[in-house]
Parts: C-alpha cells; structure tokens; sequence
C-alpha cells in the first residue's frame, strides 16, 4: 500500500516569502519515499539539534505550492534521535512538574505501569480546545498545572506530556504529521501531533488529544483512537535552522512561511490524501 499526501499552500502577499517544509519521517508504520515540490524550486537546509533536514522553497510568484509526498507501507521504526532530550522552553519541566512526574513514577510498579500513569495524569489536566493563549506561552519552561482543566490542543497536551515523562527519566519523542479522520474521506484541516514511549525496549504511541475529543479519558497506547490514518513529517520540540537564522522554533509541521525577523508564519494550507492498494499478486 502507498499513501500519497499532497499539501497545497496558497500565495503570501509578499512574493519574497520562502516556505520552510519538512520532508517526511520514518516510523514503525511507513517510510517515506518520495517528496517534491511545484510551483516553486526548493533546496534542503538542515536543523542543528536533531540533524533533520527540510525543504526551503521559493515560490512562484503569485502562484501556490504543491508539496507532495509518498510513503510506503511499513518502516524501519522511529529514528533514535526523537528519544534525544534536548533543554529549551518547550521541552524544560518546572521544578514543581518535575516533582509532580517523579512522584508519580515513583509510587508505579514498574516503568511500564509509570508511563502509563503519567499518560493518565496529563489526560486529567486538559480540556481538548484550542486556546488564543497557550498555558506556556511566555514561561521559560513547561510549567506544572496543579488543579482544575486547562483547554489544550494536541500542541499543549503533548508539551506537558513529554516534559513530564523525561522529568521522570523515560525516553520520550514529539511527533508531527498529518491525520486523516475516516469521516473525511482523505481531508484534513491541519497538522496533528502525538508522543512516542521507549522502555525496556518497548515503543509505544500515546495520542491524548483524540481520546479527549472522543469523550474519555481512558487513554489507551495506540495509534488512531479515533478511526483514520497518519502520516508522520517530522519530530522534536526547540528547533534550530542556522542557514535560514532560525532558533528555537516550537516545531515544524505544515510549511510555514519565514517571516523577516525569521520566526514561522502559519500558511494556508490544503492538505488531501489518497491511498494506492499494492496490486495482489497473482
């Protein structure tokens, strides 16, 4: 089976602006085979914590861009450098979060049943929203949230998440990519996020925000709580692309134009999916 995902991005008003694109991840699910680009030329440039490396685009002028990719079925696993935690305002525990993590872990079986509780405990914190002001906006780390719901989108809920868990020493990594909801037939309005675990050898997915939207807390490890497909494009939290003047940018997901002070503007985007089912042999 290939999954072909293409994302067109409408002109910016300003024929100057470049896009920066991520080109694609490898999971356990599927590896990414094919990427490219029209409407515009694009060269590669690289982020300096993780080593990944994206497309930089110059548009037409005037004219949208088409980025496509293609993704085969089944993959080599996850990159090990998702697992590599690196210190910035996005992925820094508070002292009272770290904490709250390590006594969490600390009353848990095993670390298995650890992870599993610190999944639970951020699910409680939440309220699935997307809020005009992120609970970290402005704080130099990921703060603790002590009581009542705090309204988060996948972004939020997975910040707190992954500061959590390293807090508690787990191997824990930050995802970005696409979901498709089954209902849509191939459509999707933007860029999704969930977190991936690695204990003992053990990787497991966690996707809070989708068991929030389905009205439960029970978080359960698994891909696609709520029933559709993914494609994943990048990873990590922080980034830095030095060629381009760009430092601790949250995340890279859906390209985003590079505004002159070299922060990423969100674009817009139209984002569609088709599967191709590999002929059965004969």
């Amino acid at each position: 089976m290939h999954t072909h995902v293409s994302v067109t991005v409408e002109p910016h008003e300003d024929a100057t602006r470049t896009l920066l694109v991520p080109v694609g991840l490898p999971t356990p699910h599927q590896m990414p085979v094919h990427f490219d680009v029209t409407g515009g030329r694009f060269s590669l440039t690289g982020e300096e914590t993780t080593g990944q490396i994206a497309a930089l685009v110059s548009p037409e002028p005037r004219e949208p861009v088409e980025v496509r990719y293609s993704f085969n079925e089944g993959g080599p696993g996850y990159p090990d450098a998702i697992f590599e935690p690196h210190r910035n305002r996005y992925t820094q525990a508070a002292e009272d979060l770290v904490f709250d993590a390590i006594n969490i872990s600390e009353t848990q079986p095993d670390g298995h049943a650890a992870i599993q509780a610190l999944v639970n405990a951020a699910a409680e914190k939440f309220r699935y929203a997307h809020p005009e002001v992120r609970f970290n906006d402005g704080c130099d780390e990921v703060p603790y949230l002590a009581c009542g719901l705090t309204e988060g989108s996948c972004i939020d809920i997975n910040t707190y998440l992954i500061a959590s868990l390293r807090a508690a020493g787990y191997e824990a990594g930050y995802i970005t990519g696409y979901f498709f909801p089954e209902e849509k037939s191939g459509c999707c309005e933007d860029a999704h996020c969930w977190v991936v675990t690695r204990h003992d050898g053990v990787v497991l997915e966690w996707d809070i925000a989708h068991h929030l939207k389905m009205g439960t807390r029970d978080v359960c490890c698994g891909l696609n709580p709520k029933p559709g497909d993914r494609v994943a494009v990048a990873h990590s939290m922080g980034l830095g692309f030095p060629g381009l003047g760009i430092s601790c940018e949250k995340l890279v997901s859906e390209p985003a134009w590079i505004s002159s002070d070299a922060r990423l503007e969100k674009a817009e985007v139209t984002i569609r999916r088709v599967i191709e089912k590999t002929p059965a042999a004969a």
